[in-house]
């Protein structure tokens, strides 16, 4: 390429939040140029992520991503955010990983680049130009404090500015460990937002023991007792297995008051009487439901099929939720049954007449790892170093729904937790 014809590329925002879009743009090709816009990530467990799409330029040398369609690569199509949510591992790569961002107080790199060309491999490859494009969990004044007191394993996440703010108490699944990345987000978007550790805390650490209901009353009193928050705004949020405790929580607890509740790829099947232990042992003791693919991927999906009619297996979410609730399924799920349990709460809550405390969710060809948007799709991944677990879903389609769950869910949220006197405005600017 001459000197007259000096690539330019440009990505803005260039610093932004994880679930806001961004514009790629180059410039000053030549009229037709072949080019390949390519996306690289080297995350925090030393695996190197990547992307790219197949573009060719106008009359006017320019190739838009937000307008623009890719014909090839990792993506096709006019797909504005092609460039994250296609990542995959690069050639080589150990097989079977998931992308998770760890530490949410540095930000996810990305280099963008661009080089001359249809390309599928890119070692060697001269690049036309390139930038490097920050992600965050973060916004800027949002405050990461670790919690240990009452023995809690947790960090609350605030959102800058004097409050008080509304709550949420954020629950992961059953791979245990403190994951902050969606409750930094929150905080990012006004909402004071608790991360708790409930499978692998240090209490259970030292005392070989899992966690009983009331370490999550204790977590609930935790953000209803704290300076910086509404006491009276407290929402509980739940992915995959955490969802059980969610949901029981908000029926049963008489300590805990929650304004509305959100479970994602989750069940209500489960011994009402029974502990985080006793929902552990009911698993194991299906596990003979369990299938595998030929890859050897796991398929748990009907470890609680049939759904039970006995009482006492099974949340009575007809009567006793005292609070909305938002369901979000992914109708590909090979992990659970959630499509299954999502449709049998929505009947028991149409036969008791509270159907409109509900609000359903449901994502064709979407699997069970349904997290912010733009975050690269697993459709099955390595789960505590010992099984592969097939997730499901397509990844247009999980990435899709995956952007439009989420922005539900902060609406959502807003909703039932920030009254109309005193709502502000989300933290946007990076």
């Amino acid at each position: 390429m001459d000197k007259k014809h000096c690539v330019k590329l440009s990505v803005q925002p260039s610093r932004a939040l994880v679930d806001e879009k961004f514009i790629v743009l180059v410039q000053n090709a030549p009229p037709g140029f072949q080019m390949t816009i390519h996306s690289l990530h080297h995350s925090e467990d030393g695996h190197s992520w990547e992307a790219f799409g197949h573009y060719t330029a106008d009359a006017t040398g320019t190739v838009n991503v937000s307008q623009d369609h890719s014909v090839g690569g990792t993506y096709s199509g006019v797909e504005p955010m092609g460039l994250l949510w296609s990542l995959r591992p690069v050639p080589g790569s150990k097989s079977w990983l998931r992308f998770r961002k760890m530490n949410v107080e540095t930000p996810m790199e990305v280099a963008i680049s661009v080089y001359q060309g249809h390309q599928t491999v890119f070692v060697d490859q001269v690049q036309l130009a390139s930038v490097v494009a920050e992600r965050w969990y973060m916004a800027p004044g949002v405050r990461r404090i670790p919690v240990t007191e009452s023995d809690l394993t947790a960090t609350l996440f605030l959102p800058p500015g004097p409050g008080p703010f509304p709550g949420v108490l954020d629950l992961w699944g059953g791979a245990g460990q403190l994951v902050e990345y969606r409750s930094a987000l929150l905080a990012s978007h006004g909402f004071a937002s608790l991360a708790l550790d409930y499978l692998t805390p240090k209490i259970t650490l030292k005392t070989g023991k899992m966690v009983k209901d009331d370490y999550f009353e204790t977590a609930y009193k935790f953000l209803q007792q704290h300076p910086k928050v509404s006491g009276c705004r407290i929402a509980m949020m739940g992915l995959s297995y955490s969802t059980s405790i969610t949901l029981k929580m908000a029926i049963y607890s008489e300590v805990m008051k929650l304004s509305c509740a959100v479970c994602t790829s989750g069940s209500h099947v489960q011994p009402v009487n029974g502990s985080v232990e006793d929902i552990f042992k009911m698993f194991h003791s299906n596990s003979e439901k369990a299938r595998f693919t030929e890859e050897k991927q796991a398929i748990y999906r009907d470890l609680l099929l049939p759904i039970p009619t006995d009482p006492g297996m099974k949340l009575d979410v007809s009567l006793t939720i005292p609070c909305p609730l938002l369901l979000i399924v992914g109708e590909d799920d090979q992990n659970w049954a959630a499509p299954e349990f999502a449709q049998d709460i929505k009947e028991m809550m149409e036969q008791a007449g509270n159907s409109h405390l509900l609000t359903l969710l449901s994502y064709p060809n979407t699997g069970h790892l349904i997290e912010p948007p733009y975050l690269p799709h697993a459709r099955a991944s390595r789960f505590k170093s010992v099984v592969v677990v097939l997730w499901g879903g397509d990844t247009v389609a999980h990435s899709r729904a995956q952007e439009d769950a989420w922005r539900k869910t902060l609406a959502f949220l807003r909703e039932n937790l920030y009254s109309r006197k005193n709502s502000i405005a989300p933290v946007r600017e990076i």
